[in-house]
């Protein structure tokens, strides 16, 4: 073979052994890309609900804003299922046996009757509640300042005395309260009983009446009809899903009613100091992300709803026989 023709040979045995080198390294390099990392995890989370009403709705509401603020997106690393006891404990019952069946990630249990349900149908997994008014009552924690068990959350324990006071200078002349409530839900009797205490310190009478269902709430409302001067509707999950029937009785026979959250100001009681319940479902969001990255629940303690609002209903106001006083007005956060 001459020089030259030899020369070329090479250099295309050369360009060959290049060639293939290149192909086995690409195909080395497909494999390694197809097993280099696992993927994302995606959490399930349940949400039990003791009955529809928008204070309880926008506890869901904040919850998954701030579970989405920390990374949680729901349709992306995260679903939801959503359950509604509408005010049936047997319903609330079965709710948290079958989410304690279905290997959930964290529930998120709304008031306390479906805590309540959820914590004795599941020891194992992560619990955070809101919307509850006295956790420790409940059963629900031992220590609120550092819990046991898989259980933390959110409190709403409403003040009883601002209410009381606002009670008297929208009523100055009142002298007898009504307080409708569920006897039955445990939060509503701790209430209660501390309204009644503050309330005879104010040399003020309490009539209550109760209602353990949505159905019975007009009937009760109307036994209070001339035997109080105003009625007080706190944070009862019963009373607040059936509220327009207490409204319509408060109209009829020019009675203030003075509630214990916004939205039933809003929808036509007089007037409430109260929290902002998206907020609340936020700070119980906030909670369940840190769970979600490993913090054990232990180091989580009970938080508590700060920051009271005032709200008023000039129109709700004026249909139930009272004047809002002007330094009252002054002070509202929000007027409807």
């Amino acid at each position: 073979m001459r020089p030259v023709a030899r020369l070329i040979a090479l250099v295309a045995s050369l360009a060959l052994l290049v060639a293939a080198g290149g192909g086995v390294a690409a195909c080395g390099g497909d494999t390694a890309d197809d097993t280099a990392s696992p993927a994302p995890k995606s959490y399930s989370i349940g949400i039990t609900q003791i009955v529809t009403h928008p204070a309880l709705d926008a506890c869901v509401e904040g919850f998954k804003e701030a579970m989405a603020e920390k990374g949680f997106t729901e349709g992306d690393n995260v679903t939801y299922d959503v359950q509604n006891a509408q005010g049936d404990m047997a319903t609330a019952s079965s709710i948290a046996q079958k989410f304690a069946n279905d290997g959930l990630d964290l529930v998120l249990g709304i008031a306390t009757p479906t805590t309540q349900a959820m914590v004795k149908a599941d020891s194992t997994t992560p619990i955070v509640f809101t919307a509850v008014t006295d956790p420790v009552g409940a059963g629900l924690v031992d220590n609120a300042d550092a819990p046991g068990a898989n259980v933390t959350g959110v409190s709403d324990m409403l003040p009883v005395q601002p209410h009381l006071d606002l009670i008297k200078k929208i009523a100055p002349d009142a002298k007898t309260i009504g307080v409708l409530y569920n006897a039955g839900e445990a939060n509503s009797v701790f209430l209660v009983e501390a309204e009644k205490e503050a309330a005879a310190a104010m040399g003020l009478k309490v009539i209550e009446a109760t209602a353990s269902n949505s159905s019975e709430v007009q009937a009760a409302a109307k036994s209070l009809v001339g035997r109080v001067d105003a009625i007080s509707v706190l944070t009862d999950n019963t009373i607040v899903s059936a509220l327009e029937t207490v409204i319509k009785v408060c109209r009829e026979n020019k009675i203030p009613l003075i509630a214990g959250d916004t939205d039933s100001v809003k929808r036509g009681a007089v007037a409430a100091y109260a929290f902002d319940y998206q907020d609340l479902g936020k700070q119980a969001g906030y909670m369940a992300a840190e769970i979600l990255g490993g913090k054990a629940i232990k180091d989580i303690p009970v938080q508590y709803a700060q920051n009271l609002v005032l709200s008023i209903n000039v129109a709700a106001a004026k249909a139930m026989g009272v004047t809002i006083p002007e330094d009252l007005a002054a002070e509202a956060g929000e007027t409807f």
